[in-house]
């Protein structure tokens, strides 16, 4: 399913293809996945839940969300949980990011 990968340490966003949790996981770097909803189109950011704890570099926050330590992902969610392509567009995604 379509997802995006956030790197804040090169203030990059990228479209990747993901299969499910597995790989969010090996994206991130962490089993101990966390996420926050984006809008109210479904779409959840998945970050590593210690981020600030195991003291990641590279930080960037969405909106007016917390802000996040280390990689993210986004990635649609279903009314039931599971996830789907992420709804959306990068552009938009971009233009609610801001670096710290």
């Amino acid at each position: 399913m379509k997802a995006f990968l956030i790197s804040p340490e090169i203030k990059k966003i990228e479209e990747i293809e993901i299969a499910g949790e597995q790989d969010i996981i090996r994206l991130i770097g962490f089993d101990t996945l966390e996420s926050d909803s984006i809008g109210s189109s479904g779409d959840h950011l998945y970050f590593d839940e210690e981020c600030f704890l195991r003291g990641t570099t590279g930080r960037f926050q969405v909106d007016k969300l917390i802000p996040v330590s280390g990689s993210g992902v986004l990635v649609g969610t279903s009314d039931d949980g599971s996830l789907q392509d992420v709804v959306t567009d990068i552009d938009g995604l971009r233009s609610r990011i801001k670096y710290l």
